[in-house]
């Protein structure tokens, strides 16, 4: 299984940028699909961005979709999440996870996903 650890959270204010990263160890990510996603304090866990493989077109929700952009560098076995215009509302817990893209939809629904991070925390101040 690999394992995943996720930073560059922070305090940010409205309109600001932030870029997460997610390193993964215990395997290469070459053939996983890597998603992010999100968790607000009383709120469902929801998927704000993936991608199932080096080839395959990103996926984001309506709701963060020219905002947000997930990028990956092989060689550093790491995924990448950027925020731009960020928002209030994006206020909240950010996952990484990681499956073998065949087991993953194209929707990238959270319960597709086995290895997750622990998080990172992203606040936007308004």
């Amino acid at each position: 299984q690999v394992q995943l650890v996720e930073s560059g959270g922070g305090l940010v204010q409205a309109g600001g940028s932030l870029r997460l990263s997610c390193a993964a160890s215990g395997r290469t990510l070459s053939g996983y699909a890597m998603g992010w996603f999100r968790q607000a304090p009383g709120k469902e866990r929801e998927g704000v961005s993936c991608i199932r493989g080096s080839d395959a077109s990103a996926y984001y929700p309506d709701s963060v979709k020219g905002r947000f952009t997930i990028s990956s560098d092989n060689a550093k076995n790491t995924v990448y999440l950027q925020i731009n215009n960020l928002k209030p509302e994006d206020t909240a817990v950010y996952y990484c996870a990681a499956e073998y893209w065949v087991y993953v939809r194209s929707t990238c629904p959270p319960t597709d996903f086995a290895s997750w991070g622990q998080g990172t925390q992203v606040t936007g101040s308004s």
